[in-house]
């Protein structure tokens, strides 16, 4: 058990080092899509062909600083595993011993019994 934490340390470790190596990009990623999105709203907005033009000119200048910043996706997969690595780190199940299961809880002794209920009846 021991073992297995120090290698969730490690990973979690290594992710930690992999999200702060992408902070910038994450960053300027965020920022792009909310861009985006003020150009989409300012877009409908608009009621002039210049405008609509002006507005796809700028989104697409934005898009590209979007996809630019495409190495972000890397550290977001880093944070998300960290989040996996915190959840599991406290997850006191068993790897390969299983116990045996109550008979109050076990789903088939419970079957068997209302089945012969229902047949009875």
């Amino acid at each position: 058990m021991e073992m297995k934490k120090f290698l969730l340390f490690l990973a979690a470790l290594v992710a930690l080092i992999v999200v702060l190596a992408n902070l910038g990009p994450m960053i300027l990623l965020g920022v792009s899509v909310w861009l985006l999105y003020v150009v989409f709203k300012q877009f409908m907005k608009s009621d002039s062909t210049g405008g609509k033009v002006g507005w796809v000119i700028a989104g697409l200048i934005v898009l590209s600083v979007a996809v630019s910043n495409i190495y972000a996706v890397i550290g977001l997969a880093a944070a998300y595993a960290i989040y996996l690595i915190a959840k599991n780190w406290t997850s006191s199940k068993e790897d390969s011993v299983s116990k045996p299961a109550n008979e109050a809880n076990d789903p088939f002794t419970n079957f068997e019994k209302q089945w012969s209920e229902l047949k009875n009846s």
